[in-house]
């Protein structure tokens, strides 16, 4: 059994193409997760709010609703707006992949690939979402609260509603606020360094957490040719920002 599998980790399976449903379940289950899976788009959503698992595979090409329907009926409803999902398509165009990025996606994977390079993207996902975070300690910068242990994020107490990634996004940027991070650091702490992931990655989500933001959006620092940084609202350094 992998080690990163653990009895929550339940995995959803969406496609319409048996063979490759049938790969993906053997490598998970071997792996040790629980695996359900669908071959439309209206049963993956039906099974995605029955069972509320760790992760969704999901296919762009599916009968009844695309992947990118089901994707954001996803986070849309309360009840899975915060499953990890990660797209596993034969559509390589860049626009897809901006697109399944933008909707929320965590990560995105084209065919043919590798069952262990899956099976470890999986593995990262799923660290980076529900693992390895210290308890009770909030970060406070200007009205945002970002709560570690809840993995939950407020903007004036009114919660902001995240994707795992986003969250661990910001979480990252708040740990080294005041620093500037390059696009490659991000890769390696909020992605891992998982292959094919590019720098076009970290700017979408970028755009898309200051969009949530709001107006402390704008604390998030384009540093030009580098990377990003989160400033305080009043420029306080780092060490005296409230926790």
């Amino acid at each position: 059994m992998n080690a990163d599998a653990t009895a929550a980790d339940r995995i959803l399976v969406v496609d319409d193409e048996p063979d490759i449903v049938a790969l993906v379940v053997y490598h998970l289950a071997k792996a040790g997760y629980k695996v359900s899976s669908a071959q439309t788009g209206p049963d993956a959503l039906a099974i995605a709010r029955r069972e509320r698992p760790a992760l969704v595979i999901l296919d762009l090409m599916l009968p009844g609703l695309s992947g990118f329907e089901v994707l954001e009926q996803l986070r849309a409803d309360r009840a899975t707006q915060h499953v990890a999902v990660l797209m596993l398509t034969a559509r390589r165009e860049e626009p897809d992949r901006i697109r399944g990025l933008t909707l929320g996606a965590d990560d995105y994977l084209t065919k043919p690939f590798s069952p262990q390079e899956l099976v470890l993207r999986i593995s990262a996902i799923l660290r980076r979402t529900s693992g390895g975070m210290p308890t009770a300690d909030v970060i406070t910068i200007d009205t945002i609260a970002i709560d570690r242990s809840a993995h939950r994020v407020t903007r004036d107490g009114a919660e902001i509603e995240l994707t795992p990634t986003e969250f661990k996004l910001l979480l990252t940027l708040a740990e080294r606020r005041g620093r500037v991070q390059s696009r490659g650091h991000l890769l390696e702490t909020v992605w891992e360094a998982a292959p094919d992931i590019q720098t076009r990655t970290v700017d979408m989500h970028v755009q898309r957490l200051r969009t949530k933001l709001g107006g402390e959006g704008e604390l998030i620092e384009t540093v030009r040719g580098f990377g990003y940084r989160l400033r305080s609202p009043d420029g306080t350094p780092p060490s005296k920002l409230a926790r």
